[in-house]
């Protein structure tokens, strides 16, 4: 039996997250939900994501410092949302390694991730 791959998905908007954890799951991926910068770095270490899925604009702490602290001790690939290319090309500079467009289908989404963790698995075997 395939594992299935855990995603982190960190969003201020509890209709995003419900959105996206149901369409997730209906891909087949395990999907843990916060609306928390502080809790997602603490998932981050516990609970071992495969993918983390970042919303940039949110309060207290936004994406790119979730980014940051994130950096400093894990590896673990980030895909970011937002509806500004130019927040994207600022969150891909952080250590992002990918980005999708708000609003997004989940097939997109689902697609995004799928490349990241093949792409991120080639270069680490």
């Amino acid at each position: 039996m395939v594992k299935r791959k855990r995603v982190l998905v960190v969003d201020d908007e509890p209709g995003v997250l419900r959105f996206v954890q149901i369409s997730l799951d209906k891909a087949g991926y395990d999907v843990t939900t916060t609306s928390s910068g502080e809790e997602a770095l603490s998932l981050a270490r516990s609970a071992e994501p495969d993918i983390m899925v970042i919303d940039i604009l949110m309060t207290p702490m936004d994406g790119f410092e979730l980014l940051d602290k994130l950096r400093q001790f894990s590896q673990v690939p980030v895909i970011v949302f937002t509806a500004s290319n130019y927040i994207s090309n600022q969150a891909m500079k952080l250590g992002a390694n990918g980005h999708i467009a708000k609003p997004f289908r989940p097939a997109e989404l689902s697609k995004k991730i799928e490349e990241i963790l093949l792409k991120t698995q080639n270069a680490a075997g």
